[in-house]
C-alpha cells in the first residue's frame, strides 16, 4: 500500500504541473500569436514602402541617366591611378 500511496503522490504532483501548464499555455500561445500578427503587419508596411522607394529610384535613374552621362567626370585609366603614391601603398583598397 505504501507503494500505491507514493505513486499517487507522484501522480498528483505531475498532474498539478500539467494542469498549470494546460491553463497557462493558451495565454502564452495567444500572446505570441498577437505579437506575430502585429510584426507581420509592420513587415507588410515596410515592404510596401520599400517597393515605393525602389519604384521612385528606378524612375529617377531613368530620368537622370542622360543628364548624368553628359556631366560625368572622366574615369581615370589604370595607368594613372597610382601616380603620386609611394611604391609600397596599393593604388586602391582591396576587399578580402
Amino acid at each position: 500500500m505504501e507503494i500505491f500511496g507514493g505513486f499517487m503522490v507522484m501522480m498528483s504532483i505531475i498532474g498539478f504541473f500539467l494542469a498549470v501548464i494546460w491553463l497557462i499555455m493558451p495565454f502564452v500561445v495567444f500572446a505570441i500569436k498577437g505579437k506575430q500578427d502585429r510584426t507581420l503587419e509592420v513587415m507588410e508596411r515596410i515592404e510596401k514602402r520599400l517597393g515605393e522607394v525602389e519604384a521612385r529610384l528606378a524612375v529617377l535613374r531613368q530620368v537622370d541617366r542622360p543628364v548624368a552621362a553628359e556631366h560625368a567626370p572622366p574615369v581615370p585609366d589604370a595607368t594613372t591611378q597610382g601616380e603620386g603614391r609611394p611604391d609600397d601603398a596599393p593604388a586602391s583598397p582591396t576587399l578580402a
